[in-house]
């Protein structure tokens, strides 16, 4: 049996090591992706020495009954372990990993780097579309896409979206190398992205005046230097959790905050419950916590690390880096800068601003219906996916097969990752994200005889 694996970031790459110490002879396992960031994924593969892990190396393991092999396999101190290091480490780590796998496995492991175009139902299972114009048949096809590509940010004008003075991602071509030292930057996002883009800037010598804009002008908090001890979450909170209601959790948590010792306890007490809470929140409370506190959330769950929060202390207590609060309404290639028009938030009027360039840094995206993504796009228009309403991701079922365009359970298509958001909510970090790809393995590998029987009926209907 044959089962493809589109999407060679974390996820793909966990779940094919995963396969691969499980299956045995007669498996065909494909991983296909990207070249240039095979194995490692954009987040790892395309960064910077600058761009750090906002984790731990200690808890940084792709496997979830070995959290320490990232550590081990640096052969780190017990001092190092608590450290944040260089996000090129962890993509080493993971290609090293991938290609053990591909070299000691039972199963054959196909190592794939071309880009997958389309996933087309066959007699059986898919056929799977490259880049190359090539295309083989799978039984079983699993999207571990990551974040989609960032949409075009709103109110950008058509002649500064094709201009040099729009960074619609930092990352693209080098483009963030060919900003003037001094030039005067407006940089909407202010979460872990745009404290990507500072690192950078910062490392290259950037003099000018930096302006980070968000609608609620959150930076996300910082790691403390000493991991700070572990919390049992008392009962008012884990009824809260059972109850599904955010309301009540609010509460609950809001009680606590003078109690504990740190508040990052608290949240890190969260996780392991924080599946099955989404999962059972009504649809209209997870709207209203996207709307009213998803930017409060991601600002205390998602953090610095401790030398990158104090680098953005530094920028901002010397004036060149500010963080605002607003939206940017409009804008526009004047006839030698970019017009800016801004609404800070509270406010009714509208201030109109100049800068050099506009740099797009609002994080990863997993909005389906809006995506450019070309095998996203081919999958929703051919019904095979559908969207979750409220934008974070596919529509799956319990068991990560995708939904089709009339809610049905497509046999054979499965999904892990950021795009599961809109079941899970908390799956785009390593601890869910390993835990997940271990429980897809053990799914896609059980019981061969009854995929057996499906395939055998699928193939007499068609």
């Amino acid at each position: 049996m044959r089962i493809t694996i589109i999407g060679a970031g974390f996820s793909g790459s966990a779940l094919a090591t995963e396969l691969a110490a499980q299956a045995g002879p007669g498996h065909d396992l494909t991983l296909v992706g990207v070249a240039e960031s095979y194995g490692r994924g954009v987040a790892y593969g395309e960064a910077r020495p600058e761009h750090l892990l906002n984790v731990r190396a200690r808890d940084l393991g792709a496997t979830p009954d070995y959290p320490g092999e990232f550590a081990d396999w640096l052969n780190l101190t017990e001092r190092a372990r608590q450290s944040f290091l260089p996000r090129l480490m962890y993509g080493e780590y993971l290609h090293a990993r991938l290609r053990a796998a591909a070299d000691t496995s039972d199963a054959a492991l196909n190592l794939v780097e071309h880009e997958a175009i389309a996933v087309e139902r066959s007699p059986g299972g898919f056929r799977v579309h490259l880049a190359d114009g090539s295309d083989f048949f799978s039984e079983r096809v699993v999207l571990t896409l990551g974040a989609l590509p960032p949409q075009p940010l709103a109110g950008v004008g058509p002649r500064l979206a094709v201009h040099s003075s729009y960074l619609g991602w930092p990352w693209q071509d080098g483009a963030i190398d060919r900003i003037d030292p001094d030039a005067r930057l407006l940089v909407v996002g202010t979460g872990l992205t745009m404290a990507d883009v500072v690192a950078t800037l910062r490392r290259r010598g950037h003099r000018g005046p930096i302006d980070a804009l968000s609608r609620h002008g959150l930076l996300p908090r910082r790691h403390l230097d000493e991991a700070c001890v572990p919390v049992a979450l008392p009962p008012t909170v884990l009824q809260a959790l059972n109850a599904h209601d955010l309301g009540q959790l609010l509460r609950a948590l809001r009680s606590l905050l003078p109690i504990v010792s740190d508040w990052r306890a608290l949240i890190d007490a969260l996780r392991p419950y924080l599946q099955g809470y989404w999962r059972g929140l009504p649809e209209a409370q997870r709207g209203r916590f996207l709307r009213h506190l998803r930017s409060h959330w991601e600002s205390v769950r998602h953090r610095l690390a401790p030398q990158v929060a104090a680098e953005l202390d530094l920028l901002q207590v010397s004036g060149q880096l500010r963080v605002r609060a607003g939206r940017l309404l409009r804008a526009r290639r004047g006839a030698d800068a970019v017009e800016a028009l801004i609404r800070e938030r509270g406010q009714s009027q509208v201030r109109s601003e100049s800068y050099d360039v506009l740099i797009r840094a609002t994080g990863f995206d997993t909005d389906i219906e809006c995506t450019t993504h070309p095998l996203v796009a081919h999958l929703r228009e051919s019904g095979l996916i559908s969207a979750d309403p409220l934008g974070l991701g596919l529509n799956t079922s319990e068991r990560y097969e995708a939904l089709d365009a009339n809610g049905a359970p497509v046999r054979g298509l499965y999904c892990l990752g950021p795009l599961l958001r809109g079941r899970l909510w908390e799956i785009t970090a390593v601890p869910e994200l390993r835990v997940a790809a271990r429980a897809l393995s053990r799914q896609l590998l059980a019981a061969p005889a009854q995929r057996e029987d499906e395939v055998s009926r699928w193939a007499a209907r068609a």
